[in-house]
């Protein structure tokens, strides 16, 4: 019997032949190699199985498993998770890059700080061409110890609502380029043991930043200081490509397509009660389960458009922590196997 690998990094894709050669040699090309990359191909119907099966032959760490049918992108996620071996883990988009040392400083931090459940690096977007388009420091507080900090920082980082530090502009400000903002923390390297305490991905409005807050609930999250994943978003992106609340949600799960069992209404219901539910499940005081539970209902009626908020919240669009375009990060010279691409 072969020893389990200290991280398992889960890739689970569909039709994703574009980019996932790319994806695929910036894990193999990383620094650390301590890890099995599981790869769950979600039934593709173009080229996936053919490249995945490729790499699985000249790699040992890689273990391809093809679903029989379209099982949805939140299952998908979750089986690769369960297949895990490791003590740490680690989710992969197919058409996401990662910089060589990302692995390495990610357990480095694990490893030097046991509080913290959740590593990973500042994000840069890129084009389908690989190329930066924004990059901007982390702007999130949740290496705070206090965890009520750690999940009012994400609660309303992902509405774009950030505490000034501008002493022209007070309080709460809604950010301009909050697109960015919502940074992709569950993408960064977890203890296996912490994520399985954690509701699994489910499939409603962005269930994404549920599992995300409940990690932050768990514990601190540690962030390397560098572009070390880089984002990949583009116009022919599944995701991008569907603007309506059900059929992003049919992506995750195909059952919910049928818009009488899931309306839309319950779909975004369901993403705020997602809040509550982690906080009645996280191990936290009574006192902070309190603090938590206000802050659920702040960020609830600020959505709802009501202004429950004291009288110096403005909403200022302001830049925060870098810049939108930034020169100073590099792909090619970041990620293995771009030298040749670029």
């Amino acid at each position: 019997m072969t020893t389990a690998p200290r991280l398992s990094v889960g890739l689970p894709v569909y039709n994703g032949e574009k980019y996932i050669r790319e994806s695929i040699d910036s894990l193999l090309g990383q620094t650390y190699e301590d890890f099995e990359l599981v790869i769950s191909d979600n039934a593709s119907t173009d080229s996936t199985a053919d490249i995945c099966q490729q790499y699985a032959k000249q790699d040992s760490r890689i273990r391809y498993i093809r679903q029989p049918r379209n099982i949805g992108l939140s299952p998908n996620h979750n089986f690769v998770f369960a297949q895990a071996r490791g003590e740490l883990f680690k989710w992969a988009a197919a058409d996401d890059l990662y910089g060589r040392d990302l692995l390495k400083l990610c357990i480095e931090a694990l490893d030097s700080h046991p509080e913290v459940v959740l590593a990973h690096a500042w994000e840069a977007a890129i084009d389908e061409n690989s190329h930066v388009y924004q990059s901007l420091e982390y702007p999130l507080a949740t290496d705070s110890p206090s965890a009520p900090q750690r999940f009012r920082s994400i609660l309303f980082g992902s509405s774009g609502l950030f505490e000034s530090t501008d002493p022209d502009v007070p309080g709460l400000v809604r950010v301009a380029n909050e697109g960015i903002l919502r940074s992709c923390d569950q993408y960064g390297v977890i203890r296996s043991d912490v994520l399985r305490r954690v509701a699994p991905l489910d499939s409603y409005h962005h269930s994404d930043r549920i599992i995300t807050v409940e990690l932050a609930l768990h514990g601190p999250f540690h962030i390397t200081p560098d572009w070390l994943y880089f984002r990949r978003d583009y116009p022919d992106r599944t995701y991008n490509q569907s603007p309506k609340v059900r059929e992003r949600c049919a992506i995750l799960d195909p059952a919910r397509a049928n818009r009488f069992r899931n309306p839309s209404a319950l779909l975004v219901a369901e993403y705020f009660y997602g809040y509550y539910a982690a906080i009645r499940r996280a191990p936290l005081s009574a006192a902070d389960r309190r603090e938590c539970y206000q802050q659920v209902a702040r960020w609830i009626l600020d959505r709802a458009g009501c202004q429950a908020f004291p009288k110096h919240f403005a909403r200022t669009e302001v830049r925060l922590g870098g810049d939108l375009v930034n020169d100073r990060v590099s792909v090619a010279a970041t990620v293995a196997g771009q030298e040749q691409r670029q």
